[in-house]
C-alpha cells in the first residue's frame, strides 16, 4: 500500500510568517506552562516551556519530536508566497478511514465511561496528525495494525530525552534506550500503564490504531480533567508532550478538524513534511550511528589569525575543560524504602484508610527530594483506583524524600491487588504493596413487614419475603445474601418438600444465590409456592458478614367455615276455624 503525498506546508520565508499568523487565528491564546502538584497532577502555570525537559518520561510520548506541518489558511484570497505555496485545505482535511473510526470509537468509549471528561474526536486526529501523520497517511490494516512499525528517534539524551530502556525491547526493539512507539507515539514505560484494548482482540498493542487511540483518550481524560474547559484541555495536550510549539501545533489542527473533516482511503492520507527535530519523520529502523567528522587534508590552509583567545600566534590555544554535570536529584536515587505504609485494607466500595508511601533514598541512605515517583495499580483483578478514577498517580517527593500517594479507593472487586512503585526516568528496583478489598458486610437482617406468610397446599403465598440488611445500624447496601428453604432450625440442608421458588422455566428452586440487597439495604425475594405437603416451613436469608434471619412459612388447608344459624322465626300453626 503506497501512501499518496499531497501538496505539503514547507516552511519558507513568507510560509513561515503565514504559519505564525494561522497559529495566532486558530489558537485562543499561547500555551501556558505544565508544573506538577504534589499529587502528580499537571497543571498551568506562567511561564512557559518551550523547550521539552532532560527526562521526557513524564510525557506519553517522552517529548519526543513531532511534526510541525500547521493546517492551511482557508481564506479566499490568500496572501502571496514565496517558495512552495501552503496547500488547499481539501486535501489535507482528509483522515484514512481506518484512522478516522479508531478515533471515534475511541471518543465514544470515554463519552460512556468518562462523560465528564468531554473529549473531542478532533483532538485525537490533531495529535495523531502532529504525531505520526495519520498512522504515516493510514498505513493500517483492516484490523488497525500499523503495516510497518512507526519509531521515534532513540532517546539516548543526544538531542531527545535520555530515558533508559524500560521494557527489554519489547515494544520498540530497542534494549538499550526507549522509542516513542506506534500512530500515537507511546514511550514504553507509559505504555506498560496506560495501553488499552480498543479493539476487543484481548491485546494492548501500541501499533493497533485502536488501541493506541484509546490509549490516548484514557491519558487526556486523567486527573478529572474537562476538556470542554480550555485550561484543562491545555494542561493534557501539554501532558502528552511538554513544550508550547507542540501545544499551539495541536490546538491549530484540533480547531482544524472541527470546521470540517472527511474520510480518505487508508493509505492515500497526505503526509507531513517537517519534525521539531529537523528530520523527515518518525523511523521504521533504529537510528543510524553518528560518524567522525572527515579529517581535514593537509592542504586545508590554516587561519591567519589566532584563535580568539590566544595572545601567541602559533601556539595551539588551550581549551577550557568540559564541566562535568551535577547529577539530578533523580539520578542520585538508589532504591525506595516504605514511609510507613499501614494495613492496605477496605471494604468494597469504600476508601481505603492508609496511603502508599515511600521514600527515596541514596546508597547512603539519604533522603532525595524533588524526584518524582509513579503509583500504578497492577492488573485487571481489580476495579480500585486511586482518588479520581485513575489507577496511576505520579507524586514528587518533598524536601524529607517521601512521595504519598492519593487515596486509594476499593471498587466492586474482591480479593487482592498490589500497588507498584517506581521512580520515573529510572529503571531501579521498585517496591509493591499488596491491598486487600472485603466484601461488603452485614450484621442484622429483619422482615420489613409482620405479616403471617401461609398458604394452602399448591397454591402460591400472597405476600413476598423482603428483607432490610444493616451494619451497625445503617444501611448494608450492595450486600451478598443467599436464600434457602431449609429442613429444620438445628438441620440447614435444603428441605425437598414443602414452599419452593419457581426458576425461569418454572421449575421448583429451594436455593437462591448470588442475591444483592439494594441502595437501600433492601433485598425483596421472588414469589413462593407451595407444593401439597402441609406443615411450618423455614426460610433462611444469610449475608456476607454473618447476618441471619429465619422465617417462618405455614402451609395448611384452606378451614371450612361453620354454618351461621338461622335467625328466622319459626312458623307457628294457625288455629283451626
Amino acid at each position: 500500500m503506497v501512501a499518496h503525498f499531497g501538496t505539503r506546508l514547507r516552511k519558507g520565508a513568507m510560509t513561515t510568517a503565514v504559519a505564525a499568523v494561522a497559529v495566532a487565528a486558530l489558537s485562543a491564546s499561547q500555551a501556558p506552562g505544565a508544573t506538577t502538584d504534589d499529587t502528580g497532577r499537571q497543571t498551568t502555570g506562567a511561564d512557559a516551556e518551550s523547550t521539552p525537559d532532560a527526562n521526557g518520561d513524564g510525557s506519553a510520548t517522552g517529548n519526543s519530536p513531532y511534526y510541525t506541518d500547521l493546517p492551511p489558511l482557508n481564506t479566499p484570497s490568500p496572501a502571496p508566497t514565496i517558495g512552495t505555496p501552503v496547500s488547499v485545505g481539501e486535501a489535507e482535511a482528509g483522515i484514512p478511514a481506518t484512522v478516522l473510526a479508531a478515533y471515534k470509537q475511541a471518543a465514544a468509549s470515554l463519552r460512556a465511561s468518562k462523560a465528564g471528561c468531554n473529549l473531542p474526536w478532533e483532538l485525537l486526529a490533531a495529535i495523531g496528525k502532529v504525531e505520526s501523520g495519520q498512522a504515516r497517511g493510514g498505513n493500517v490494516d483492516a484490523q488497525g495494525n500499523t503495516i510497518t512499525a512507526i519509531l521515534g528517534p532513540v532517546l539516548n539524551g543526544e538531542g531527545f530525552a535520555n530515558i533508559g530502556d524500560t521494557d527489554g525491547g519489547a515494544y520498540d526493539g530497542d534494549s538499550t534506550y526507549d522509542r516513542a512507539v506506534g500512530p500515537m507515539q507511546f514511550i514504553p514505560s507509559t505504555w506498560e500503564w496506560a495501553g488499552r484494548d480498543g479493539n476487543g482482540d484481548g491485546k494492548k498493542d501500541p501499533n493497533n490504531i485502536y488501541d493506541a487511540a484509546l490509549a490516548a483518550g484514557g491519558y487526556l481524560c486523567r486527573f478529572s480533567w474537562d476538556l470542554a474547559d480550555e485550561a484543562d484541555l491545555h494542561t493534557a495536550i501539554l501532558s502528552y508532550n511538554n513544550s508550547t510549539e507542540y501545544l499551539n501545533t495541536v490546538l491549530s489542527w484540533l480547531e482544524f478538524y472541527r470546521e470540517g473533516t472527511h474520510e480518505v482511503p487508508d493509505g492515500t492520507g497526505t503526509l507531513p513534511s517537517n519534525r521539531s527535530d529537523g528530520s523527515d519523520g518518525v523511523t521504521t529502523t533504529p537510528s543510524a550511528t553518528p560518524t567522525t567528522p572527515n579529517t581535514p587534508s593537509p592542504n586545508t590552509p590554516k587561519p591567519s589569525t589566532p584563535p580568539k583567545g590566544d595572545s601567541s600566534p602559533g601556539t595551539k590555544p588551550t581549551l577550557p575543560a568540559t564541566p562535568i554535570p551535577s547529577p539530578t536529584p533523580t539520578e542520585t536515587v538508589d532504591h525506595l524504602e516504605d514511609a510507613g505504609t499501614g494495613t492496605l485494607t477496605a471494604t468494597a466500595g469504600d476508601a481505603f484508610g492508609e496511603r502508599v508511601a515511600v521514600r527515596t533514598e541514596t546508597s547512603a541512605g539519604k533522603a532525595v527530594a524533588k524526584v518524582r515517583v509513579r503509583f500504578t495499580i497492577v492488573g485487571d483483578a481489580t476495579d480500585a483506583t486511586f482518588t479520581g478514577g485513575e489507577r496511576v498517580a505520579t507524586v514528587v517527593t518533598d524536601s524529607k524524600g517521601t512521595a504519598t500517594a492519593p487515596a486509594l479507593v476499593a471498587g466492586e472487586k474482591t480479593g487482592s491487588f498490589v500497588v507498584r512503585t517506581s521512580v520515573v526516568g529510572r529503571t531501579l528496583t521498585g517496591l509493591d504493596f499488596t491491598a486487600n478489598v472485603t466484601a461488603r458486610q452485614a450484621d442484622a437482617l429483619a422482615r420489613t413487614t409482620t405479616t403471617a406468610l401461609t398458604c394452602v397446599p399448591g397454591g402460591a403465598f400472597a405476600e413476598a419475603v423482603e428483607v432490610k440488611a444493616t451494619l451497625n445500624g445503617a444501611v448494608a447496601d450492595k450486600v451478598a445474601a443467599t436464600a434457602t428453604l431449609i429442613t429444620s432450625a438445628d438441620d440447614a440442608t435444603v428441605n425437598d418438600k414443602g414452599p419452593y421458588f419457581k426458576d425461569a422455566a418454572g421449575n421448583p428452586v429451594r436455593t437462591l444465590t448470588d442475591l444483592t440487597t439494594d441502595a437501600d439495604g433492601l433485598l425483596k425475594l421472588p414469589a413462593l409456592f407451595a407444593d401439597d405437603t402441609t406443615g411450618t416451613f423455614l426460610l433462611r436469608v444469610t449475608t456476607t458478614g454473618g447476618a441471619t434471619l429465619t422465617v417462618e412459612l405455614t402451609v395448611a388447608a384452606a378451614t371450612t367455615p361453620e354454618p351461621t344459624p338461622s335467625t328466622t322465626p319459626e312458623p307457628t300453626a294457625s288455629a283451626t276455624p
